[in-house]
């Protein structure tokens, strides 16, 4: 199946909303961007840690961290609960890592298998964790919705503290601390902290107890920012909204890894996905090494990305880098298969003249539980609406994973027909953007016929509308060298603070094919300046069969291509309208 069921992308320019008041010499393709994001005083551009919010926003934060530090004073085995993607991989290795250090001699973790066992605090995870011995469990990227295993861990006389990002339900699970910045009665500010952001500001906070109940104490001293590492990773991979105070965390982490003060694991995955680390960016974190972890827990056992990122040296992290780098491998083919099977079933299906309906839900036998998550993404890119793919479950289920566009609140969307049609939907969780959700086999049908029926009160056609977003046209002058090397300065770039994008008209003065897949082009821009080298990467050979001085509209990056040591600005292109 086409695309010639949707309309065209609309092209729309981004404007700032008013004038901004940035002091210094910040070159003005800077201040452009930024304004075009909000962004409109100096202050905003300063991402030193001084800027975060206090932990005593967040609500249980310091009740947390009181009982945190009751269980390293008594050397009590404090069991870590986490979940299978990076967020969850990353909070692990994080409180594994700086509990360790703060002086807690008896620790483990355990995360569930994502085909064996399921999602969070389940009743048999507690009594695994029961039997190891563990006595404080500490979830982190799950818990919110762990009711019965809280219960079940309160009847066994095991203290729960809760870490968690994710949108409760309307009562929380029975533990003795819940810290989740989404809590309804909780006021800080940063409703987008990742499962490992919540873990970083309970460690803040623990700290913060032992420099006022006992000052020379290992955990008083401990340098909790030595982890930003592994924050910036778990966020970035996470794709949550990078507001003020996750860019704050990312750029910091991002800084620290560049400078090779960041554990051996990261070092080992960004030298097997060829990335320089000196040189990396944000972007390189969420396509570079946060999917080679998460590739652990879809297509295996998160353990392995964990056990990387707790190496101890860059030897030991290299084999297991490695092996994360053909599971990814693994997972890229598996993924490919399903997307041509899910274009076939779609290419099946008889939408009507109306064309496709506001929201895709796929199932097939033969798709992977582990790969649903980045199918339903891939999709949702492609066609431009809400997105949900199934796979084979367990005891005659269906698992589900969701992603959605702009002003579509997935979650929510569920929590609605779930409420329509109970029992079509047997668990769900999540966030507006993406979510989860288990559907017993035999309420299949039904569930989709409620799911469109909902949808269409949800989802309107503005919704739906592909737009390109473009911080407008670059001169000829600003086709730069020095321009390109300003943009690799900024951000930190991502989720809801995106990278910046330009558009133009060129004159095509050549081309030439790389690998026959790659398009490679020389450009004059037709508003005057030097020619500029620009490339297509893994594009279809037939519609870009351009002729010499023809025109073209182009969507594009401005990066830095070096070759042979020389630096020179090139056009990464996205889209030709």
């Amino acid at each position: 199946m086409t695309n010639s069921v949707l309309p065209a992308p609309l092209l729309k320019r981004r404007q700032a909303s008013q004038t901004p008041l940035f002091a210094g010499n910040l070159p003005a393709i800077l201040q452009r961007i930024y304004a075009n994001r909000g962004i409109t005083d100096s202050s905003e551009l300063d991402l030193s840690l001084r800027g975060l919010l206090h932990f005593n926003q967040l609500v249980d934060c310091e009740l947390a961290a009181e009982r945190v530090a009751a269980a390293i004073l008594a050397q009590r085995k404090i069991c870590i609960c986490g979940d299978y993607d990076a967020d969850g991989a990353t909070s692990v290795a994080l409180l594994m890592s700086a509990l360790a250090a703060m002086g807690a001699k008896s620790l483990m973790y355990l995360v569930p298998n994502r085909f064996a066992d399921g999602y969070g605090l389940s009743p048999a995870l507690v009594d695994h964790a029961a039997q190891q011995g563990a006595e404080l469990l500490i979830t982190v990227d799950n818990g919110i919705s762990s009711h019965a295993g809280v219960e079940r861990a309160n009847q066994l006389g095991l203290e729960v503290i809760i870490t968690d990002h994710h949108l409760p339900a309307a009562t929380l699970p029975p533990a003795a601390a819940v810290v989740n910045p989404n809590r309804d009665d909780c006021q800080f500010a940063s409703k987008s902290l990742a499962g490992v952001g919540v873990a970083f500001y309970l460690l803040l906070a623990i700290r913060s107890w032992f420099r006022q109940q006992h000052s020379e104490h290992p955990a008083a001293q401990i340098q909790i920012a030595d982890y930003l590492d592994l924050v910036a990773l778990g966020t970035v991979a996470d794709v949550v909204a990078l507001d003020f105070n996750n860019r704050i965390l990312v750029q910091q982490g991002v800084q620290r890894i560049r400078e090779g003060r960041c554990r051996p694991g990261i070092m080992a995955l960004l030298q097997v996905a060829g990335r320089d680390p000196q040189g990396i960016s944000a972007t390189d974190l969420g396509f570079a090494v946060g999917p080679r972890i998460n590739a652990a827990g879809r297509l295996d056992d998160i353990q392995m990305g964990i056990d990387c990122l707790l190496a101890a040296d860059l030897q030991q992290a290299k084999m297991l880098a490695l092996r994360l780098d053909e599971l990814n491998r693994q997972r890229r083919q598996i993924e490919g298969d399903m997307q041509a099977d899910a274009e076939q079933c779609l290419s099946r299906l008889q939408f009507g003249q109306d064309g496709l309906p506001p929201v895709l839900s796929l199932h097939d036998e033969s798709f992977h539980q582990g790969v649903i998550g980045i199918l339903a993404g891939r999709l949702k890119e492609q066609f431009y609406r809400p997105v949900m793919v199934f796979a084979p479950g367990d005891d005659g289920e269906l698992k589900g994973s969701c992603r959605s566009v702009a002003g579509v609140h997935i979650r929510d969307l569920l929590a609605q027909v779930a409420s329509i049609a109970p029992g079509v939907i047997s668990r769900f969780g999540g966030h507006a953007m993406a979510a989860g959700l288990t559907v017993p086999k035999a309420a299949w049908s039904e569930f989709n016929a409620v799911l469109q029926t909902v949808a269409q009160d949800w989802v309107d056609d503005d919704q739906l509308a592909r737009v390109l977003w473009s911080d407008g046209e670059l001169n000829g002058n600003e086709l730069s060298l020095e321009s390109a090397l300003a943009l690799q300065t900024a951000g930190p770039f991502g989720q809801d603070f995106p990278a910046p994008t330009f558009d133009g008209e060129f004159r095509v003065l050549d081309q030439r094919w790389l690998k026959d897949v790659h398009l490679k082009l020389v450009l004059q821009p037709l508003q005057g300046g030097p020619s500029v080298d620009a490339i297509a990467f893994n594009v279809p050979k037939a519609p870009w069969q351009w002729q010499q001085q023809q025109q073209v509209h182009l969507v594009y990056r401005l990066d830095v291509n070096e070759f042979r040591g020389q630096k020179n600005p090139q056009l990464m292109i996205e889209y030709v309208l």
